[in-house]
């Protein structure tokens, strides 16, 4: 199913057509506000997540880390980008939209606010212009395992470097207490 849905998608390349196809696709149609489904729909979510991350760690390309508050309507995390061998970490936080899963979350890196253009006020990342369209053909089978991996990191790939290089960002060395 998720080949069929790719292959009418011009704007996806075969490395993220790979990746996708280990994130599993979500069944359940349902947003916070519809109790006993959201519960169905936060178990799929985890387990998405979970297969997502396993997936990253087995080809050593693990970036991000995310938890929730009880009821799976707020997450917050970090993710990490290495850029010339330095890790540039991050703060994530987003909120399940109440349209969810017809809307995709607006994932938001509060420290970077006002650094690129690419970005809404609160930090959070622009993906009006990729990513907002595939989640769109997509919903509900997309997840928020999908917008990490069609979303954020792709953004970090492409931000982060350039942010770097225009000195907007500097390396941070972590400082242990």
């Amino acid at each position: 199913l998720l080949v069929s849905l790719l292959k009418r998608d011009k704007m996806v390349d075969a490395a993220t057509k790979k990746t996708l196809s280990g994130i599993p696709l979500l069944k359940t149609k349902a947003g916070p506000r519809d109790k006993e489904a959201w519960l169905l729909r936060l178990k799929e979510e985890y387990t998405s997540l979970i297969k997502y991350v396993s997936n990253n760690k087995e080809a050593d390309n693990d970036w991000f880390r995310l938890e929730s508050n009880k009821e799976g309507t707020r997450w917050f995390g970090k993710c990490w980008y290495y850029h010339e061998q330095l890790k540039y970490e991050f703060d994530v936080e987003f909120d399940i939209p109440v349209t969810y899963p017809a809307t995709s979350p607006e994932l938001a890196l509060p420290e970077l606010d006002g650094k690129t253009a690419k970005m809404y006020r609160g930090g959070k990342i622009c993906l009006t212009d990729h990513f907002k369209p595939l989640w769109g053909r997509n919903a509900p089978k997309f997840g928020i395992a999908h917008a990490m991996a069609l979303g954020l990191g792709p953004w970090l790939a492409v931000e982060i470097p350039d942010l770097i290089d225009k000195g907007a960002i500097t390396y941070k060395e972590k400082t242990t207490t």
